[in-house]
């Protein structure tokens, strides 16, 4: 049966950064034989370019309720103990934390597919966009689900 984390909520949408070690501490449980944690840092280079920060934004509303809804979808379908979503929004740096998955199950097996799982659908599924800012001052936005860059208009 899965458990809610304790102190903590299961889904998080969120500007302040996130903290694997409280993320992993809040879906551990005796019953977990598996506990993974994924978390998806800002890349500094991309395709050969320097980014100097990722700007997040969501429909927070619509944002927060398919990340709960995939959660939920996660435990029913891999039989977790429990998982955790969390994501950032707002100017996220290079090296720095932008979303993390944690999955606990009976077994590893389970908890590394729910968390490879949930990432691909959060990627395809949620209104989070992200906004890649270069050292040369280009701003271009993206969603994961369509990653055609979009050149921020000028002024």
């Amino acid at each position: 049966m899965a458990s809610e984390p304790a102190g903590s909520e299961a889904v998080r949408l969120g500007r302040e950064p996130i903290d694997p070690a409280q993320l992993l501490a809040a879906v551990a449980d005796p019953a977990a034989g598996g506990n993974v944690l994924f978390v998806g840092t800002a890349r500094g280079i991309t395709a050969g370019v320097v980014t100097n920060r990722l700007t997040y934004e969501a429909h927070e509303p619509l944002a927060l309720a398919a990340l709960a809804r995939l959660r939920l979808r996660a435990l029913d379908r891999f039989g977790l103990v429990a998982c955790a979503v969390w994501h950032r929004l707002g100017t996220v740096a290079p090296g720095e934390a932008s979303v993390a998955v944690a999955a606990s199950a009976p077994h590893r097996r389970e908890a590394f597919a729910a968390a490879e799982w949930l990432m691909e659908c959060i990627k395809a599924e949620v209104p989070i966009w992200k906004c890649e800012e270069g050292e040369d001052g280009r701003r271009e936005w993206l969603h994961p689900a369509d990653p055609t860059p979009r050149a921020e208009a000028e002024p």
